[in-house]
């Protein structure tokens, strides 16, 4: 129990609670929250001097805080609560997976049941050429798993010199020593001597990021390009992967065009290199399909998951494994020298499987695919009438809007002025949760959203846009 019993509108307090309902004390727990607890990707010292939201309840697609403000969580948590808050039978799973067995390793010949009914159900769902699993505790533990098990391949092709992985500048893969080499964000790699040896970076496919001289589908073909450029300057002889996201998440929803996809697999089999498949955001419906690979017709060699295979309800990642990378670290590989004391935990596995079978129960991905994605494609991107808005779009349940001081134009805001974060302030107070990534505003609800749920999304949005326009107007910025 908590002490929010009802719903009130958006971003106004719940109605008053029951007698004898707990009450938070929110500054005494803003208190003890900046004392001890360093939070992720944050400046302590801002924290501490303005004090975290102290988030307390969830249920369905909406959070509640401390204070008793409800909100719309458009980012689904952190892009993960894919079944929405309040999901009972993942608890029950979970709490009977502890009764029976809370834990065991997967090490020395050891396995547990529910680890294996996850890896044979993950296989089913996976794409054709999918028959092995490998199990982490979060995507960046995925993709460190990737670079050993990409180098592991070639190893064992007699080619360990194709130890270079090519990534993307902006695109994100963690923010361990070897996801945050990956990760193409100069502010990370900037701290701790990153990135680490033969990972080395192209830019993204953003045609609204560009100077727009030609069409999306020309500047596609242009960008996918850059990996063919990059392959020759460093030697195909070393090359030995390309890792991407389908759609880039945390760099600020990148959708690349219609052409970009279609040429990145050419170049990779020309060139004979493993392609990588980040869906740690992308996977389990984002798209409306079960993996974005699927949506974007890529044959990759190896998946990145996490997020949404628990709905975020507990810690799990992992990666699934292609036939040709499979065979080799079967029949040539002896030992796997990686691993996880938490690799294949039951009780991770056992809710997981919990929630595959409401995602499957309930037909998800066709939920986005035919109904809710296409209703919010219509409705988000027609936010381009607005004065604020330059560029609008929508691929499945992900969605992404740029700020501009002029519309007409494409003109940015000078980002200094931090228009984005004055954006995701206006909607954190009204209601709603909306990420801003510099001057673009992204959106990721979960997948059980309604049409109708939709509608009140939309509304929440426009409404901080006409705020955010107002404020930057009185202050003179466009």
């Amino acid at each position: 129990m908590n002490s929010f019993d009802t719903a009130g509108p958006a971003g106004q307090p719940a109605d008053a609670p029951s007698a004898g309902t707990p009450r938070f004390d929110t500054a005494d727990l803003q208190a003890r929250d900046s004392a001890s607890f360093l939070h992720p990707f944050t400046d302590t010292k801002a924290l501490a001097a303005r004090g975290a939201r102290v988030v307390v309840r969830g249920e369905g697609i909406y959070v509640w805080d401390s204070e008793g403000h409800r909100m719309l969580d458009a980012m689904a948590g952190l892009w993960c609560v894919a079944v929405g808050y309040g999901q009972h039978t993942l608890a029950e799973a979970a709490y009977a997976q502890m009764q029976q067995l809370p834990f065991y390793n997967s090490f020395f010949k050891t396995t547990v049941v529910p680890a294996i009914d996850l890896a044979s159900r993950l296989v089913r769902l996976a794409p054709s050429g999918f028959s092995k699993v490998f199990f982490a505790n979060s995507g960046s533990e995925g993709n460190d798993t990737v670079i050993r098990m990409v180098r592991r391949y070639w190893d064992l092709q007699g080619q360990p010199q194709r130890s270079v992985i090519i990534s993307r500048i902006n695109g994100y893969h963690g923010s361990t020593m070897g996801g945050a080499s990956l990760s193409g964000m100069d502010y990370m790699h900037a701290q701790g001597g990153l990135p680490i040896p033969d990972i080395v970076h192209i830019g993204q496919p953003y045609w609204f990021g560009s100077d727009r001289s030609e069409s999306p589908d020309a500047f596609g073909l242009r960008a996918a390009r850059w990996l063919e450029e990059k392959i020759l300057e460093v030697g195909p002889e070393r090359v030995g992967a390309f890792i991407a996201e389908p759609v880039q998440g945390a760099g600020g929803v990148i959708i690349p065009p219609a052409t970009y996809w279609p040429e990145i697999q050419r170049i990779v089999d020309k060139y004979g290199i493993l392609l990588v498949s980040d869906e740690v955001i992308c996977g389990f419906g984002r798209l409306g399909h079960w993996f974005g690979c699927e949506y974007f017709g890529t044959r990759p060699d190896l998946i990145t998951f996490a997020k949404a295979v628990t709905s975020g309800y507990i810690p799990l990642g992992g990666v699934l494994v292609g036939d040709r990378v499979a065979s080799a670290l079967v029949d040539q590989g002896g030992d796997f020298n990686h691993g996880y004391t938490y690799s294949g935990h039951p009780v991770a596995c056992a809710v997981a499987l919990a929630n595959l079978d409401i995602i499957e129960g309930q037909d998800l991905p066709r939920h986005v695919r035919e109904d809710v994605g296409p209703y919010l494609k219509q409705h988000f991107e027609a936010l381009i009438d607005h004065p604020l808005v330059g560029h609008a779009e929508t691929c499945g349940l992900v969605a992404g809007l740029a700020l501009v001081a002029d519309a007409a134009t494409g003109r940015a805001f000078d980002p200094a002025l931090e228009v984005g974060m004055l954006c995701r302030d206006f909607c954190f107070n009204n209601g709603l949760v909306m990420r801003a990534v510099g001057d673009r505003m992204i959106i990721s609800p979960p997948l059980v959203i309604t049409r109708g749920q939709i509608d009140e999304l939309i509304a929440l949005i426009r409404h901080c846009l006409d705020l955010t326009l107002s404020e930057v107007t009185s202050r003179g910025w466009r």
